[in-house]
């Protein structure tokens, strides 16, 4: 500092010499402009009322003025103000101005290296700058914050840039205005003077104290105000039961790191806006007597840079003062809460809306025809995205075992749906694929799944193509006659065949001469004898229509049978459609509109 005021004083001598040569030539060059106006007027004849009078011409009345030497205007141009008129006129005003500048800086910097010296020359930084021992040194503390930095919560950790306010009084950095001409502040490194060791107790990166050290303000009456940037990682217990529709509550606690509350006592700068709270806390020490003073508008936002990903609800901060049986002196610590609650449109584009869209794909599987065969390949695809949601959750979230977030819960509960959907489609598919050599329809599962169901799900079977009107006909003795032998014997069928119509031998029939039922019995006995001994090749035609008939009677039949199956699965995918769709529509609604922070209609203030 010495060094620094003796540089100014030889600054600002260089200045004024340079300013006096400067002077010096512009009266040489002014005596000379004076005679050169003498002798112009004198040529030119110039004429005055009287002696006293001024003259005419500028330059007679320059050399009368030099040659009346007790004149007045002789005197006025020794003043300031002419001399000041003079500079102006040859434009050295500003190296006026500046020699001035320099004349009182130099004066009051001699005045401040003087007052510098004499506080610092046997100021001890180590003691409390207290008269008495026995006095307790306030100090007032404020936070002011500068910018949200980041909020990490796999870690756990919250960054801030913020301004450390300290104010108290140093009784031994007193001084009277008056005898260091008049000054009343001075700026002192902060590495010279006593400073409160204010820390942050949930530091979380180590660095507990400020690193930067610049200057503090001090006051004649020993008032010390510093200022300090920092930028602080402090831990903050992440609460993800809503993410990511979340509030979280961040705290920064600061206090002293040696002195009690008897030798300092650490006060919000806002005290007077506080309220007190008295509360008794069971704490692992045991019981303590715990006071509480809480300003709700704790921090600072006046310079606050606004953050992308969090909005600020509110800063409130509280004052304890702890009270131990063990100990006299009371533990003081000012603890600031910063209430965040995050800003959900990134979220919601990028976690939300694709779990909901895939949830809603899980009740689309069963609107998926059976025939196609993509139902499990579509199951096993949302499947597999899940899995990839479920990783990028791990990702962000932190390991922790207390509670599912909300995010969890939905993707949880959509891989239900999903694995249901899996083990439901296989027994639809099962079902589809059913043929009636492997399966019988029971009477109930016809009943439930064909004929009450449908009716209720809106739904209608097409009607049957194909259609068999023929009741069955009884087999008559004389019928079973006319069967060629050995067709009977060989194949037992319960279904009607063409042996069944005598029409067939007894109608139409010119070739064997068929006689009516006019005809007496013993002579039809005698004419179909000869009909079976002759074994034409009608009776041949006829066995072959026969069995070919009765085997497609058959392929209708199985046929019908396993569109029975296909249909039942139909309505069985129709009944987990509206199901899945229900219980996803449910699920979301009861786990997404849980969050608080849906309802709620509070409004940031940063």
């Amino acid at each position: 500092m010495a060094l620094l005021s003796a540089f100014f004083v030889a600054w600002n001598e260089t200045i004024c010499l340079r300013a006096a040569e400067e002077i010096s030539k512009f009266q040489r060059w002014r005596g000379r402009l004076w005679g050169a106006g003498l002798r112009t007027c004198e040529a030119a004849g110039c004429r005055t009322a009287d002696a006293a009078a001024e003259p005419v011409c500028p330059g007679a009345g320059l050399a009368r003025r030099r040659t009346r030497p007790g004149s007045t205007y002789a005197a006025t141009m020794r003043t300031p103000s002419r001399v000041l008129q003079g500079l102006v006129g040859l434009k050295l005003w500003p190296l006026f101005m500046v020699c001035l500048c320099s004349f009182v800086q130099a004066q009051s910097s001699k005045d401040s290296s003087r007052l510098y010296e004499t506080l610092l020359s046997d100021y001890n930084k180590l003691v409390r700058p207290v008269y008495n021992n026995t006095d307790t040194l306030v100090v007032y503390f404020k936070l002011k914050l500068s910018q949200l930095l980041d909020v990490h919560e796999k870690n756990q950790i919250m960054t801030t840039n913020v301004w450390l306010h300290h104010t108290w009084r140093d009784q031994k950095l007193t001084w009277d205005p008056e005898e260091y001409g008049g000054v009343k502040q001075l700026y002192v490194p902060v590495d010279l003077i006593w400073l409160p060791d204010i820390v942050l107790y949930n530091n979380a990166d180590g660095n507990y104290q400020v690193s930067i050290m610049h200057k503090a303000k001090l006051n004649f009456d020993g008032t010390v105000e510093w200022s300090p940037p920092a930028i602080y990682k402090s831990m903050c217990q992440i609460d993800v039961e809503w993410f990511p529709l979340d509030v979280q509550t961040c705290e920064m606690k600061f206090g002293s790191w040696t002195y009690g509350g008897f030798e300092v006592d650490l006060k919000h700068r806002d005290e007077h806006l506080q309220r007190e709270d008295q509360i008794v806390v069971q704490g692992i020490d045991g019981e303590y007597n715990e006071t509480v003073w809480v300003v709700d508008q704790g921090i600072d936002l006046s310079d606050y840079y606004p953050s992308v990903e969090w909005d600020i609800l509110s800063v409130p901060a509280k004052r304890h003062e702890k009270r131990y049986p063990c100990c006299e002196s009371p533990f003081i610590d000012l603890t600031y809460e910063i209430h965040l609650r995050r800003k959900t449109l990134f979220y919601t584009v990028n976690l939300m809306i694709p779990c909901v869209g895939i949830s809603a794909l899980t009740a689309l599987v069963f609107y998926l025809p059976s025939d196609g065969g993509e139902k499990i390949s579509l199951c096993i695809s949302v499947l597999i995205s899940l899995t990839v949601f479920f990783l990028l959750l791990v990702e962000i979230i932190p390991s922790t075992s207390l509670v599912i977030p909300l995010i969890g819960k939905y993707l949880l509960f959509t891989m239900v749906l999903v694995t249901l959907s899996v083990i439901v489609t296989v027994i639809t598919l099962n079902v589809h694929y059913r043929q009636p050599s492997t399966h019988k329809m029971s009477r109930f599962m016809r009943w439930f799944f064909i004929d009450l169901l449908p009716y209720y799900l809106f739904m209608r079977r097409p009607s049957q193509i194909y259609e068999n009107t023929t009741p069955p006909q009884e087999f008559s003795p004389l019928a079973m006659q006319l069967v060629p032998s050995g067709v009977n014997s060989s194949r037992k069928s319960t279904r009607p065949s063409l042996y069944s119509r005598p029409s067939i031998l007894l109608e139409n029939s010119d070739h064997l001469q068929v006689h009516r039922p006019s005809d007496t019995y013993p002579a039809l006995i005698n004419r179909v004898g000869s009909v079976q001994e002759q074994k034409t090749p009608m009776i041949s035609a006829v066995e072959s229509v026969s069995f070919i008939a009765d085997h497609f009677r058959k392929e209708e039949e199985d046929q019908q049978v396993i569109e029975d199956w296909k249909y039942v699965s139909v309505v069985m995918d129709r009944i987990f459609l509206i199901l899945f769709t229900l219980g996803c529509l449910a699920g979301t609604v009861h786990i997404i509109f849980r969050a608080p922070t849906i309802w709620s209609d509070q409004q940031a203030i940063a």
